[in-house]
């Protein structure tokens, strides 16, 4: 190119001579602002100056900063450097030589290129704002501008909330969580076809939000139990959560705790003070929410102050306050033993009773959290203790405060005591007061004991002064006064010693006959004589013929007595007497009844009926745990006597029955053990004599539900139940071995006295003399009757004796023998033995008159039941009477080979007619019966040959143990 121009230029200067030419070359110039460019100004011609001159005319500077000129021979060089605005316009280049003068301009425009200036990322905006994406971008010309979201370009119109801004920026109006994401911000220049973007990160902030799990927290405070106050927080970015109380933030430490994310807050150790509203606090960049959570605190009632109270009787009035704390507020109320008062109760008092009073008030008056109990005229029956009990819904609190009341002695006890001569006698002087009392007893105004009355003793106890007066003559009953005295004051009582007479008759209602028993339904005596009755005589005959007579044990409520051993299809006369300490009353009326005919076939070898026996009566009792007792009546027995009981039981839901069980016909019960709770059973029982056995009597029962362990129920722990138990055993043990030496003369104690001392055991010389002592009767010119138990004797109107109430002549020192237990039958355990020697005396048989002052126990109704130090021995006016052993006594009662064995009575029967039992052979019988050489001969010779003692037959059963009724008196 450079040759071509020399060649142009040459014919130029051929052409033109001398003349001076210019070129600006670029010929145009076009500038991004920012950029740098030159411009070459070439000189045709001789020229000795080139100048620039800039676009307002002036002469560009060779030193200027932003523009350089450079010049050469014929050329000059003019560079803008880092372009702006005002480098536009038109730039001169101009040629001199002398006169002569060339010149040329170039147009320079500047323009902006597409810049961002201002496009931050990520941008942040609020959910809910209006928020503006911001994207500054500039060119020359104005760019135009578009945006993408997820790769598509937003279309304004699809979704009003987008506009995009004059200033290019894009407004989203109510910005959601789905607006998040990144944005395109584009800007283009049509007429250079240029274009240039920016990515922007738009996050969306989401304001917390707080749910509590509970508004409102209940805890019970002052227990050391803790509460859990818990709020869940949910925004972007994931808040923070705090906890604030009365404006102070809680932190993690000795009375609070907070989970990792702190949506938790456990307040330990409750108090009352802690209660109120706790915030629970969610922040983010997006702001912060706050919700409140109310801690309720609850506190059982708790009583914080009861005092223990004193007064005088007669005093107008005493007031016991008892102030109790807790929330809600507890109500409180006060009880006394088994009386419970309530506020503004008007109650009169009524213990006990022979000091009842309906002028006596009981105010009960509460408020807030204190109550009062007044008690207006004081009574000495108002001591005691006194339990004031504070409740809420949360729980309750008791404590107890005691009464001390000081008043004069109060006497009490039984104004009249019955006796008869040279049986001793209580007279109890019951006294009650405060400080205690001295008490001093009188007769005919003289101090006892004394030297005029030497059958007088006094015991003291705490509570109560015995006198026991053993009468000598009539001048011994009487009055006597008990006087007692305190710092209060001083009361006195006559008491009346009145001599006890035998009972009146009783009278027989109806006789309910059987083929060989008959039930005698009786009513008791109207007049008792003072005594209690301890027991019944019934006599029975064949009309014309000697009474045949027994003895039945008196029972409390008793209207009924069985007596055996008669005849089928025969009439009898029955009568009856009844018999207390003093002695035997007068007889009933006798009443007339024929025993029922024997409903089968005629036995094979005799003329008389048998047949098989009725079915028993059967009767269920609760005995202690999964155990019960099937007791059964004897009916019909066929003629001939029931030689023994079967039963078998079963569990209804199940087909099986349990082994049957055979049990001695003197028996009339058995004790079914082991069997499972709450379970329905069936239980059958069938009696059995020589022709066959009865249909069974059958019964139904159901057992208890199993017991359950009642939490804190028993303050022992399981050793020292254990050692309890070994104690227990240790002394069951001791006390079989004694028993045994003194009765049986066996044991360990028996061995060390043999082998040691050389001596037998005690009682050998007395046992057989003991056996044949003679009953007392009304008459001791009488014959003594003997009385050997028959199987009958072992009925429900029989079973044993119950131990004879206590009344104000039971001595208090000696305790009363054991009453032996009446036959039985325990199924499922150990086989029957025999527990006592034939030749065993009745334990509460006695010898003497005197031995009745030492057999009974201590009262129960006593004021107090432990023993004291100077108490001595009282007695029992229920004891057999002070009456000499007839003379009348027949060898055989005092010589065991001859007499009867009293021990085996309860085998034993007694059959009114002798030659029915000779005609009846028993199968149980192992040994001879004794006949005391008497001889049995049939009806006809009945006037000559039968025994006026009637001495009963006996028959002895094996492996049965003897039983006696310890308060029948033997012969």
């Amino acid at each position: 190119m450079l040759q071509t121009r020399d060649i142009i230029w040459g014919l130029l200067l051929i052409g033109c001579a001398a003349a001076i030419q210019v070129e600006i070359t670029p010929t145009q110039g076009v500038i991004s602002i920012g950029d740098s460019k030159f411009f070459l100004c070439e000189v045709v011609g001789d020229a000795k100056d080139i100048d620039w001159y800039d676009p307002r005319g002036e002469k560009i500077d060779p030193n200027r900063q932003d523009i350089l000129v450079t010049r050469s021979e014929l050329t000059s060089v003019l560079t803008i450097y880092h372009a702006s605005l005002d480098s536009a316009g038109f730039y001169k280049c101009v040629a001199k030589n002398g006169d002569e003068e060339a010149e040329a301009t170039v147009l320079v425009e500047i323009f902006q290129k597409i810049t961002f200036q201002d496009v931050p990322s990520p941008q942040e905006f609020n959910e809910g704002d209006d928020a503006e994406i911001i994207c500054n971008v500039v060119s020359s010309p104005q760019p135009v501008v578009y945006w993408q979201h997820k790769g598509s370009v937003i279309n304004y119109k699809e979704d009003v909330r987008l506009r995009l801004l004059s200033n290019n920026h894009l407004q989203i109006r109510s910005i959601k969580k789905t607006d998040e994401g990144m944005y395109m911000c584009e800007a283009r220049v049509m007429t250079r076809g240029e274009l240039d973007l920016r990515p922007i990160k738009v996050i969306v902030n989401v304001l917390p939000t707080i749910r509590t799990r509970q508004s409102e927290v209940n805890a019970t405070g002052d227990v050391g139990s803790s509460a859990l106050l818990a709020c869940d927080a949910d925004g972007f970015p994931e808040p923070t959560v705090t906890w604030t109380y009365n404006n102070i933030v809680l932190e993690t430490g000795d009375k609070y705790s907070l989970n990792e994310d702190g949506s938790e807050l456990v307040i330990k150790d409750v108090i009352k003070v802690d209660e109120g509203d706790y915030t629970c606090i969610a922040k983010n960049k997006a702001g912060e929410k706050r919700e409140e959570v109310s801690l309720n605190v609850f506190v059982q009632a708790k009583v914080t102050y009861l005092n223990n109270q004193s007064a005088t009787e007669f005093d107008d009035e005493v007031t016991m306050t008892c102030e109790a704390s807790g929330d809600p507020t507890p109500t409180i109320s006060w009880s006394f033993e088994n009386r419970e008062f309530t506020e503004g109760e008007q109650a009169s008092w009524t213990r006990p009773e022979v000091y009842e009073s309906h002028d006596r008030n009981i105010v009960v008056r509460s408020h807030a959290r204190v109550s009062s109990l007044v008690l207006k005229n004081v009574q000495f029956t108002y001591a005691g203790q006194y339990l004031c009990t504070a409740s809420n819904s949360i729980g309750q609190d008791s404590k107890s405060m005691y009464l001390e009341v000081r008043f004069a002695p109060k006497i009490l006890g039984e104004v009249a005591v019955y006796t008869w001569e040279g049986n001793p006698a209580n007279i109890s002087c019951e006294v009650e007061a405060y400080p205690g009392a001295s008490v001093v007893w009188f007769s005919d105004g003289a101090q006892l004991p004394n030297s005029n009355m030497t059958n007088v003793k006094i015991y003291n106890t705490p509570t109560a002064s015995y006198l026991e007066v053993t009468p000598d003559s009539q001048n011994d009953f009487g009055s006597y006064n008990c006087t007692a005295t305190n710092v209060m004051g001083t009361e006195s009582k006559e008491f009346l010693l009145i001599p006890a007479d035998v009972p009146s008759s009783p009278k027989i209602q109806t006789v309910e006959p059987f083929s060989s028993t008959a039930v005698v339904v009786f009513m008791e005596p109207e007049s008792f004589g003072g005594v209690p009755i301890i027991k019944y005589r019934v006599e029975w005959r064949l009309p014309g013929r000697d009474w045949v007579s027994r003895h039945y044990s008196a029972e409390e409520y008793m209207t009924r007595i069985t007596i055996a051993g008669l005849k089928p299809e025969t009439t009898y006369e029955v009568r009856m007497f009844a018999v207390n300490g003093k002695g035997e009353g007068d007889s009933s009326p006798p009443s007339t009844f024929k025993t029922e005919p024997v409903h089968g076939k005629p036995f094979r070898y005799t003329n008389v009926a048998s047949g098989e026996p009725a079915a028993p009566k059967l009767a269920i009792k609760n005995e202690k745990g999964n155990s019960l007792k099937v007791s059964w009546i004897k009916q019909d027995d066929g003629g001939s006597p029931i030689k023994h009981y079967l039963i078998k039981y079963k569990a209804k839901h199940v087909s099986d029955w349990k082994p049957e069980v055979r049990v001695p016909h003197s028996s009339d019960y058995a004790v079914l053990n082991g069997l499972d709770w709450d379970t329905e059973y069936e239980v059958r029982v069938v009696a059995e004599n020589q022709q066959g056995k009865s249909k069974p009597g059958v019964i139904s029962f159901r057992t208890l539900m199993e017991p359950t362990a009642v939490p804190g129920g028993s303050g022992l722990g399981t050793g020292a139940i254990v050692g309890i138990l070994i104690v227990v055993f240790f002394m069951l043990l001791v006390g079989i071995d004694v028993t045994c030496y003194f009765l049986n003369k066996c044991g360990l104690l028996m061995c060390i006295a043999i082998n040691f001392c050389g001596k037998a055991g005690p009682g050998a010389k007395n046992k057989d003399i003991e056996e044949g002592k003679a009953a007392f009767s009304k008459d001791e010119s009488k014959e003594p009757i003997v009385e050997v138990r028959a199987e009958e004797a072992q009925t429900q109107n029989q079973e044993g004796v119950a131990p004879t109430e206590p009344n104000e002549t039971t001595p208090l020192t000696e305790p009363e023998p054991a009453v032996a237990d009446p036959p039985s039958v325990v199924v499922n355990t150990l086989p029957e033995t025999n527990s006592l020697p034939a030749s065993q005396p009745n334990p509460k048989t006695t010898s003497s008159p005197t031995k009745a002052t030492t057999e009974k126990s201590s009262p129960q109704n006593s004021p107090k039941a432990n023993p004291q130090p100077d108490v001595g021995n009282l007695v029992d006016l229920s004891d057999t009477p002070k009456v000499a052993p007839s003379s009348n006594i027949t060898p055989s009662q005092h010589d065991p080979a001859k007499a009867p064995n009293i021990t085996q009575s309860k085998d034993s029967q007694v059959d009114g007619l002798k030659e029915d039992a000779a005609q009846t052979p028993s199968t149980e019988t192992t040994t001879p019966a004794p006949t005391d050489g008497k001889t049995v001969k049939d009806d006809n010779t009945k006037g000559e040959s039968e025994v006026k003692d009637e001495t009963a037959e006996v028959k002895t059963v094996p492996n049965e143990a003897p039983q006696a009724n310890g308060n029948e008196s033997k012969a």
